[in-house]
């Protein structure tokens, strides 16, 4: 069976932060980190929109947004990589705004990474959150007696926290992929059965 190789993307959220920090320093506000932060406020607006936008026929939601972020995203961060590279020789590495267009020039690959593939998301925001639960949690449960329990525990929760990203019922989910997987080929696509294809309307 064939696997795909992990995909590195970075966390636009971070690069963000940093101009956050970069704009406390000024006493007066402003400047170049305001300016940055507007670049980023647009990005994050997208992302509102996309996620809210219907798929068409045939067409889905990794699809749709994939779309919408290249006619809309694609545009803004171009101006914001500009901005960078004009901006990058006239600020000094040594503050708190040298310090962030450093970074965000130097992960640039890997920040706008998201725009070519819907199903990626333009922070981890969501995965932090999700895996403060088990951070929190672990001094208080149980170890895995074996290293295949502690992989099948791994799973579960992956593809449960999936559910909720995607905004699926995991109960209904995981009704419909049980039923489904033992009907179907070892070679069979099953991307449709993965949480983010999944309709919420899909019958239980």
């Amino acid at each position: 069976m064939k696997t795909n190789s992990p995909t590195h993307v970075g966390c636009m959220a971070h690069s963000r932060r940093r101009f956050v920090d970069a704009l406390k320093t000024r006493k007066k506000g402003g400047g170049p980190p305001e300016q940055a932060l507007r670049f980023f406020e647009q990005l994050y607006r997208i992302e509102r929109q996309a996620r809210d936008k219907m798929p068409e026929a045939n067409e889905t939601q990794a699809d749709c947004i994939h779309c919408f972020r290249q006619q809309h995203s694609l545009p803004v961060l171009n101006a914001l990589k500009s901005w960078l590279d004009d901006i990058a020789p006239k600020v000094a590495p040594d503050t708190k705004l040298g310090d962030a267009v450093s970074y965000t020039l130097n992960q640039w690959d890997y920040l706008t990474r998201y725009i070519s593939d819907g199903r990626m998301p333009i922070d981890n925001n969501i995965l932090e959150r999700d895996i403060r639960v088990f951070a929190t949690g672990r001094k208080s449960w149980l170890f895995s007696d074996t290293a295949d329990g502690a992989k099948a525990s791994a799973v579960i929760y992956s593809l449960m926290l999936t559910c909720r990203a995607c905004g699926v019922d995991p109960l209904i989910w995981l009704r419909r992929a049980l039923t489904e997987l033992p009907q179907r080929d070892d070679n069979a696509d099953i991307g449709d059965l993965l949480p983010i294809n999944f309709s919420k309307t899909s019958p239980a």
